[in-house]
C-alpha cells in the first residue's frame, strides 16, 4: 500500500527543547486573556492568535500546570477563563479515555478494518490518497492538508473543519483521518485526537455531529476561502448525519497514585511526560535517568520525519538536563538492561495510548505515580466536559505555588 506521508524539513516554529516551549509561552502570555477569548476560533496565517503550545504540552516538556500558573499570575482565572478551559480540555479527554481504554483499542481495530478496505477498493484508495495529498479540489481542505504535512500543526478550528469534510463530505472512514493526523501532528495525542474525531463524527457527543459550514470557514479564516464557491462543495449541514457506533462503555476507576520507593532509583521518562517536576517535589532523587519513546507506534504506516525528530529531540533535551543520563531509546530490551543497575524504577503514569502499550512491553516492574493535576481532573471525566469544568478551581489548586512567580 502506498504510504502517503510527506517528508519535509522541520518547521523552525517548533524547536524540540523545553527552553523553546517556555519562550513560546512567554511570548504568548500577553494575548492569553481577552485577546485569546475573542480570536481563538480564527484560523489565521502564522497562528499568533493562539498559543501553539500543544507540541510541548502533549509531551509534557512544558506542563499544563506551568502554563496555567503563568497565565493566572498575569491575568487571574476569570479573565483567562477561555484559555484555562482549553488547557483543561486536555485533562478531560485524557481522563475520559483512561477510564474507557476499550475506545482506544476499538479505534485501532477500526483502523485495521479501514486499511483492509483500502487494499480491496480502488475507489476508496484513490479518494484517501487525494485527501492525504491535498488533491480533493476543496480549497481549504487541501490547504490544511498541505500545512499539516509541512509544519506538523493545525489550529483547533481547522482540525474540526478538516475532520468534518473528511467524514461528512468526502465520506472517508474516520479512523483513516485520525491516523493521518497522528502521522503528522507534532502534538499527536491518543486521547485528544481519537475523541476529537469521534466528537466531529457524532460518536462522542452521541448523535450530534459537527458540520463544516462554508460561511463559518470564510468568516473565521478572514475570507481566505470564498463561501459562495465553497458552499457548493460541502455537504449541507442538514445532511450531516452522525456516524454509527456502540454505546460508550461505563467509566472504569481512576488509576491510583503510588508512593515513591526507597533505595537506588532509576527514573524512566517517556514521550508522554518529559518534565517530572512533581516527582522531584515529592523527594525523588534518581541515581540515573533514561527515556523510552515510541513515535512509530502512532500508526501502522510510516510517520512523518518531523514527528519522529521532534519526539526524539524533546526526549534527548530532557535527558540532557538529567543527573546520570542514560539512553533515549525505542528499544524495550535496552530499557530492561539499563534498569538492572537500580533497586526500583519510577516512571510518570502514562495514559492510554501507544506509549502506554510500549511501556507495558518493558519486562520490569515499575512504580507509576500520578500527577496531582490528573488526579484532580480524571474522577470527573465521566460524561461531558461540563462535569470537569465545574471542578476547574480544584484542578487549578494543584498548581505548585512557585509556578508563575
Amino acid at each position: 500500500m502506498k504510504d502517503q506521508t510527506a517528508q519535509t524539513a522541520p518547521d523552525p516554529t517548533f524547536i524540540a527543547t523545553r527552553a523553546t516551549g517556555l519562550e513560546r509561552l512567554d511570548a504568548f502570555l500577553p494575548r492569553a486573556g481577552r485577546a485569546y477569548a475573542e480570536t481563538r476560533n480564527h484560523d489565521l496565517p502564522g497562528h499568533e492568535n493562539v498559543s501553539m503550545m500543544s507540541p510541548w504540552l502533549s509531551h509534557r516538556a512544558v506542563t499544563e500546570a506551568e502554563m496555567a500558573g503563568m497565565i493566572i499570575d498575569r491575568f487571574g482565572a476569570s479573565t483567562a477563563e477561555k484559555m484555562l478551559s482549553e488547557i483543561i480540555w486536555r485533562a478531560y479527554f485524557k481522563g475520559w479515555l483512561e477510564r474507557r481504554p476499550s475506545v482506544w483499542f476499538d479505534y485501532l481495530r477500526g483502523l485495521e478494518a479501514a486499511r483492509d478496505r483500502l487494499a480491496t477498493s480502488s475507489g476508496l484508495r484513490r479518494a484517501w490518497e487525494d485527501a492525504c495529498g491535498g488533491n480533493t479540489g476543496i480549497a481549504p481542505f487541501d490547504a490544511w492538508a498541505a500545512e499539516l504535512a509541512r509544519t506538523g500543526y493545525l489550529s483547533n478550528h481547522a482540525r474540526m473543519w478538516f475532520a468534518s469534510i473528511w467524514m461528512h463530505t468526502l465520506r472517508l472512514p474516520w479512523e483513516l483521518g485520525a491516523d493521518f493526523f497522528l502521522r503528522h501532528l507534532l502534538d499527536g495525542d491518543a486521547a485528544s485526537n481519537t475523541l476529537s474525531w469521534r466528537w466531529v463524527a457524532g460518536l462522542h457527543t452521541r448523535g450530534r455531529p459537527y458540520p463544516a459550514r462554508a460561511s463559518n470557514i470564510s468568516k473565521f479564516t478572514c475570507d481566505r476561502f470564498d463561501a459562495r464557491t465553497l458552499g457548493h462543495q460541502l455537504t449541507p449541514s442538514g445532511d450531516v448525519d452522525a456516524l454509527n457506533g456502540p454505546p460508550h462503555p461505563d467509566p472504569g476507576p481512576v488509576p491510583e497514585d503510588v508512593a515513591l520507593p526507597t533505595g537506588r532509583i532509576g527514573l524512566l521518562l517517556h514521550e508522554d511526560d518529559l518534565h517530572p517536576d512533581y516527582l522531584f517535589a515529592r523527594g525523588l532523587e534518581p541515581s540515573g535517568t533514561a527515556a523510552l519513546i515510541a513515535p512509530a507506534g502512532r500508526s501502522p504506516l510510516t510517520i512523518a520525519r518531523h514527528v519522529a525528530d521532534f519526539t526524539t529531540g524533546l526526549a534527548e533535551d530532557a535527558i540532557g538536563r538529567a543527573h546520570a543520563p542514560g539512553p533515549v531509546t525505542t528499544d524495550a530490551q535496552e530499557i530492561s538492561r539499563w534498569a538492572q543497575d537500580f533497586d526500583h524504577i519510577v516512571t510518570p503514569h502514562a495514559p492510554t495510548g501507544w506509549l502506554r502499550s510500549a511501556l507495558d512491553g518493558v519486562s520490569i516492574q515499575m512504580h507509576r505515580p500520578l500527577r496531582d493535576w490528573d488526579a484532580a481532573a480524571w474522577p470527573h471525566a465521566t460524561a461531558g466536559f461540563f462535569k470537569v469544568k465545574k471542578h476547574i478551581p480544584n484542578i487549578l489548586d494543584t498548581i505548585p505555588p512557585d509556578i508563575g512567580h
